[in-house]
This record gives structure tokens, sequence and C-alpha cells, in this order.
């Protein structure tokens, strides 16, 4: 077949597929809009059937999060390249993940070039519940609350880490919990039942990455993975090679959050330089080491071997002062206390791992950790759902029908077909954490 006709076959079936998909908005009644950032847009949705009423019966009824990733540009121009490298490892981990204490990605859809994934639907994330508590209601988060926050959040980590994925991105912002709402009516009618709500659920697994047996080292290409408070030290000490030991640390840190309702090690970020090199993250370090004391060759071995070890020797000294921070802070038992100094562990090779952590004697002990977090919440005390807008602009560039709604990453698409499956992290709190740099492995 000659090139021009074989051009044009081909510019048919790309019209003829553009025809049959169906539009977001034809889709989706958009409840309105959540969050934004540099990845793109997130919208709170619910599923409508052909005739464009809202399904209420059924496997699509419920409320989705739907996320627009922003198309790439140069300067202002906007460029339509196809799929980046990234998003497509983003949708297929996404599209493998069927855990309770990860969030489930319903489907990707592709329209006016831009990449939307719908996700389920959760209300709160930890870092509201901890804003709630801090700024509202001025104390602590309950005991029971707490070990099943963290029970189930290391439950999702030890089936990401089964499934060989280091999440790489782990913070309050990106723990999502379910609030408790009525399920689907049936068609036998009588009475709605509640779903308990209070399940923790990992979400944005934009950075994650497998890392079963890697052909190169996971550092290549990665100029900053881990939003600075979360990261552990050997990133901070510019590893090449690192494990699942440094979403076991962010852990440590989401626990310590939990607990003094604030971050443990809230460093300033040194910025990349002209030449995109990664800074030595002294201010990072020093809040570590000013708390937690800093770390010898016996403690860590390898400790001199790593690429920053020269500033790091430059930084002041500092004691062990981690048990008089945690008694301040917590009421929780010695064991709580046994649990987070090894999350916290220097050595990633000796650094509790999720499926240690889980078989840990604190959550053995009374009160026992229970599938709805929420279960031990004294009766009328609930949590503020996520807050919706409507001023927002339109979920898509189509004539407008409806308006926007939850959480979003960043990326454009090109061509005409329907993908499947994703998940979503929600909006940060003003002022409460940085804003993450997300640098993808292309």
């Amino acid at each position: 077949m000659p090139p021009m006709q074989s051009h044009d076959v081909m510019r048919a079936y790309r019209a003829k597929k553009d025809e049959a998909r169906i539009p977001v908005n034809a889709k989706y009644h958009i409840l309105g809009f959540i969050s934004s950032g540099t990845y793109g847009r997130v919208y709170k949705a619910q599923a409508k059937d052909a005739n464009g009423n809202i399904v209420v019966t059924g496997p699509s009824a419920g409320v989705y999060a739907i996320k627009k990733f922003k198309p790439d540009k140069e300067g202002e121009v906007i460029t339509y390249t196809g799929i980046s490298q990234s998003a497509c490892r983003e949708i297929a981990l996404n599209r493998e993940m069927r855990h309770e204490n990860v969030i489930v990605l319903r489907e990707v859809m592709l329209e006016d070039k831009s990449i939307f994934m719908v996700f389920e639907y959760a209300e709160h994330d930890f870092l509201q519940i901890i804003h709630h508590h801090s700024q509202t209601l001025h104390q602590a988060i309950l005991l029971p609350v707490l070990k099943s926050f963290m029970y189930q959040l290391l439950n999702g980590l030890l089936y990401l880490h089964n499934s060989h994925i280091l999440h790489r991105d782990l913070k309050p912002a990106n723990i999502l919990v379910t609030a408790a709402r009525p399920m689907p009516a049936t068609s036998t009618g009588g009475v709605v039942p509640i779903t308990e709500g209070g399940v923790v659920k990992i979400g944005d697994l934009g950075l994650a990455r497998l890392c079963r047996s890697p052909l190169q080292p996971l550092f290549s290409g990665d100029k900053v993975v881990v939003t600075i408070w979360y990261r552990a030290p050997e990133l901070l000490l510019g590893a090449r090679h690192y494990t699942k030991a440094i979403d076991c640390w962010a852990v440590g840190c989401i626990f310590a959050e939990l607990l003094a309702l604030r971050p443990i090690f809230k460093g300033e970020e040194a910025k990349l330089d002209a030449k995109k090199n990664v800074p030595f993250q002294r201010d990072q370090l020093t809040k570590i080491f000013d708390v937690l004391g800093t770390p010898t060759e016996q403690q860590w071995p390898g400790l001199s071997s790593m690429p920053e070890y020269k500033n790091f020797l430059m930084c002041e000294r500092q004691e062990n002062k981690f048990s008089q921070w945690y008694r301040q802070r917590s009421r929780s038992p010695d064991s709580g206390f046994n649990l987070i100094c090894q999350l916290f562990e220097y050595d990633p090779a000796r650094r509790l791992d999720a499926r240690g952590a889980l078989s840990h004697h604190w959550f053995q002990d009374a009160p026992i950790p229970t599938a709805n977090a929420f279960a031990h919440l004294p009766e009328g005390v609930s949590y503020p759902l996520r807050r919706v807008t409507q001023d927002e602009a339109p979920l898509t560039n189509a004539p407008p029908a409806l308006t926007a709604g939850h959480g979003a990453d960043s990326r454009p698409g090109s061509s005409s077909y329907l993908i499947n499956r994703m998940t979503s992290a929600a909006g940060p709190v003003p002022g409460h954490q940085p804003v993450r740099k997300k640098s993808r492995m292309e």
C-alpha cells in the first residue's frame, strides 16, 4: 500500500475510534473540584448511565475521583507527544493492584489528548485528619484509631513490597481513608446497608517503581524521590542503590506525625542547582540528627562509603533524644516506642520491614487494630468530609455540560483508545507539607 494511502487509512481508523469513544462528561457527573498540583487536577464524580442519569444500583454506582493529567508544555505551547513512559508505568502498576488497603483504579480514559484516571473515592486522608486534630480538636488521635491506621497502612505496604513495588512517596497526604456511607441501593428495596468506612488506602503510585532485579541503579534518572520530610537518611546521603527500607522509614515518619500531629523532621529542602545536580540536604539531615542522634559506623556499617560522607562529617554531632521526644508526645505503651525505633533504624539492612512491623507485639496488645479504624470514635464524633468547590475550570474542553471533582497527577496523551484502571491522592492542607517535585524515571 502506498505510504499516502496507508496514512489516510490510519487517519480514518482514528476518526472512527474517536466517534465511538464515550466522553468523560457523558460517563460521569462531576460533583466538584477537589485539588490541583504539578500533575494536573482532581475532581469528584458520580457515574452516569447511557441516558445521562446518575447510576444508583449495580457495580458502577457510587462516587469516584477523576484525575486529569496536564498536557506537556514547551514554554506556553502545549505539545502532544503521546503517553509518556512514566505515565505508562504508573497506569500499568495501578491496573495490577488489587488489595483492600491500596486505592482501586476503575478505568483510564483518553479524551482531547489528555489522560483521565478514575479511582474509587476516599473522603479523608491522614493529613486532613492530623490537621483536624491539631487545629480543631486540639487533642491527640485515640490509640485504637492510631493502631488501626498504622496496621492497615503497613498491610497495604506489605502487599506493594510483596509485589516488588517501591512506593517512594509515602506521606500523610497520600494515605487515604474511606468514610461510612450508604451502599448502592438494591432492586429488592428495604433498609439500605451502610459501609463501615475507616479503611486505609495507599494512594498515588506516581513515583512507584518495580524493584525486582533492577537492571540499573534505582537512583539513575531520579533527581528526587520521596518528599523531603519523609526521605530516608540513605537517600539524603546520596545512595545510588536503595531498597524497600526507604518506604519503611517514611512509615516511621508518618507514625511519628500521627502521634505528635506535626512532622517530626521538618527540614528546609535545598534546591537543584543550574545543572540539575542534587544538593546535599544538610538541613533535613540536621533535623533527623537533632532527634535520633548522629549515626556512627558501628550503627550503620558502610556509612563512610556513602557519596555524601564528606559533607556528613561537617554536621555537628548530636546525642539521641528520641526517647524524650516520644514520651512528651505519646500515651502509647513502650511497645509503640520499640516499633517506631526499629522503623527509624539508620542502617537500611537492619530497618524493620513491613512484615516484621505487622507482627510486632504493639499490634497484639490491647486495643487491637480493627478493620474499621473509626470504630472506636466516640458516638457522634466524625471527621469533616473533603472540601469540594464549584468555581474551577471544567473537566474537559468539550461543550460545557458539567463542572468539576478528586486527586490528579501530571502527564499528557494522544490517540484514541480506552486503557483501564488506576489510583489517587488527596490535596494537601495549605502550609502543612512541601510541594512534591516529581522526577520520573524516563
